[in-house]
């Protein structure tokens, strides 16, 4: 699923030498080392989205083709506005690339402000490859807290 939402989300949107470095191999790898940063969507057994956090950024997030405009989307922002919050932030922020335009429909659905474009520094084959993104954040209400009684 990763792979399959990064090229459709990435094709024509990111150097060339980005592309090639993203193999099946490397998302197997990478997914490993993420277990405990990521977050799932399950529907009816199956895996059909994910998000991955790290301190107050959103670092990734994937819904499935098949359940696109179902509320995943929404529901993974969400969890990932949590836990941004229980890192102790009161701010989150993700990158998405310029050329996604259904990924920046998404995230401003979701309440996120363009921030403008900047250039986010991927791993590549030979160290950064800098991709031309656009920053989104989202200021985080504190949760409410019922007041103390007399």
């Amino acid at each position: 699923m990763w792979r399959s939402g990064w090229r459709d989300g990435h094709l024509g949107h990111v150097p060339d030498e980005l592309v090639a470095v993203r193999t099946p191999e490397s998302f197997a790898s990478r997914a490993r080392e993420r277990v405990a940063d990521t977050t799932v969507a399950v529907r009816e057994g199956a895996v059909v989205g994910f998000v991955m956090v790290v301190a107050d950024e959103v670092e990734q997030v994937y819904v499935g083709a098949a359940h696109r405009g179902t509320g995943v989307a929404g529901a993974l922002l969400a969890r990932a506005e949590g836990l941004v919050r229980e890192h102790g932030h009161e701010r989150a922020w993700l990158a998405v690339a310029t050329g996604n335009a259904r990924a920046r429909r998404c995230y401003a659905r979701n309440g996120w402000c363009d921030e403008g474009a900047f250039d986010y520094l991927a791993a590549g084959p030979d160290g950064p490859v800098l991709v031309p993104c656009h920053r989104y954040a989202k200021q985080l209400a504190a949760p409410c807290s019922a007041p103390a009684r007399p």
